[in-house]
Parts: C-alpha cells; sequence; structure tokens
C-alpha cells in the first residue's frame, strides 16, 4: 500500500504509541484522523502533523464511538482506509486488592472497542473492496502472568478475534492483522504508580513507541498480495 493520500484513524493517538503511529503515519503521507480523550493533547498532537488531519476527543469504550469515528473520516476526507485500534489502559494487581470495575474497564477498552471498531470498518472497507485493519495487542496475549490475568486475556481474545476477521475478509481485498510489542517505554508504567500499582519492570533497554510506530508502517506498505498478519516485537534483551 502506498499510505500517501490514505486516510487513517488511529485511536489513542495523543500519546506514546499511538502519537508514534500517527505521526509515522503522516510523514508517509497519509491523513488521520487523531481519538483519544485529552482534547488539549490531541490538538497538540494535530498541530505537530505535516499533514493533514482531524481529532475527535472521545472515550473509546462509548458504544457510540465507532459510528463517529467513521462519520468523521468520511465528513472530512471522503473516506477511510486504514484503522489502527492502538487505545488501551493496563491495570494489574493481587486478588486481595484487584478493582473488579477497573478490570470490566479494561475489557472495554482494550477488547470491546477493538471488535465495535473493526467491525465498523471492516464493513465500510469490505463494500469500497480494500482497507487495512492493525489491531496493537501485546506479547501479555501469548502469555500467562501472575496478577496480569485479564490483561494477558483480552490480548489474546484481541489476537484471536483479529485472526478469526482476517480469515473473513482475506478474499474481501480487506487486510487484518495484530503488532504485540513487548516491553515498551511508555507513559503506562507513570499511570499504574499513580493507581497505587507496582508495573512489572525489567533492567534492560526497552523498545521505543517508534519502534512500534515503524512496525506497523512496514505492515502496511506490504503489497496487495501480502498481509502480515502477526508480528510480535520484543526488546532484544526481553526474558518473557
Amino acid at each position: 500500500m502506498n499510505l500517501a493520500g490514505k486516510v487513517a484513524i488511529v485511536t489513542g493517538s495523543s500519546a506514546g504509541i499511538g502519537a508514534a503511529i500517527a505521526r509515522n503515519l503522516s510523514e508517509a503521507g497519509a491523513k488521520l484522523v487523531l481519538t483519544a480523550r485529552r482534547e488539549d493533547r490531541l490538538k497538540e498532537m494535530q498541530a505537530s502533523l505535516p499533514n493533514e488531519s482531524a481529532i475527535l476527543a472521545a472515550d473509546i469504550g462509548a458504544p457510540e464511538a465507532a459510528d463517529q469515528l467513521l462519520a468523521l473520516a468520511q465528513e472530512r476526507f471522503g473516506r477511510a482506509d486504514i484503522l489502527v485500534n492502538n487505545a488501551g489502559i493496563l491495570s494489574t494487581n493481587p486478588i486481595d486488592l484487584i478493582d473488579i470495575e477497573l478490570m470490566a474497564k479494561m475489557i472495554q477498552v482494550n477488547f470491546e472497542a477493538v471488535m465495535r471498531l473493526s467491525y465498523t470498518f471492516g464493513r465500510a472497507f469490505k463494500a469500497q473492496g480494500e482497507g487495512a485493519i492493525i489491531n496493537v495487542s501485546s506479547i501479555g496475549g501469548s502469555l500467562t502472568v501472575p496478577t496480569w490475568g485479564v490483561y494477558c486475556a483480552v490480548k489474546a481474545a484481541v489476537e484471536t478475534f483479529s485472526e478469526s476477521l482476517r480469515i473473513e475478509l482475506g478474499s474481501s481485498g480487506v487486510k487484518v492483522g495484530i503488532v504485540a510489542p513487548g516491553s515498551t517505554k511508555t507513559e503506562i508504567f507513570e499511570v499504574q504508580r499513580a493507581h497505587g500499582e507496582n508495573p512489572i519492570e525489567q533492567e534492560i533497554d526497552y523498545l521505543e513507541a517508534e519502534d512500534i510506530a515503524r512496525a506497523v508502517r512496514f505492515m502496511l506498505e506490504q503489497p496487495n498480495r501480502a498481509n502480515i498478519a502477526r508480528l510480535h516485537l520484543y526488546a532484544s534483551a526481553e526474558i518473557a
């Protein structure tokens, strides 16, 4: 895919991996629809991009978010070509301390929203005969880690769902794939600490958000005959 002129929707694009993906795709010539909860951050991000973009400040877990994003892309740019489901939250705790409502919110944001957006945009892409969906998973989807049960289970669900959708849509010209990063330097550990949680950290050279952004762009730039369905990206010294 030549990304110049394509319209890409990137969720969770105000910071971290999502911001890096949005910036990389914009530099490749794509037009962007950015969404996250913090409007001020979205506006800062929008101002820094070299190509056209639109923003929607929204809770990606809300049922109406998928339709709103598709409508915005079609209204502003006339179509949508790429969906990158990146938004997510991470919360882990021993069973005695676990916040069950927060676990339910993590399922809503990390899986239900992915499902809603993938189906909504997948239908639009199928109708136009082309498009690409990339869902950001985690190496946690392949692991069983004490206190991380919900997070790992949700990421495993994202991978199984994505693989099923890839097979269903493959003959329609729509590509579906997942990129699963390992330990990456983002704000997520600071957020965990702010919630009184103790993140699992390793004394290694962590991946940078830009590493994942380059992987996403590599997946998207494959020729029409090729679909990278699953890309796991580890830090070189990762022991998971």
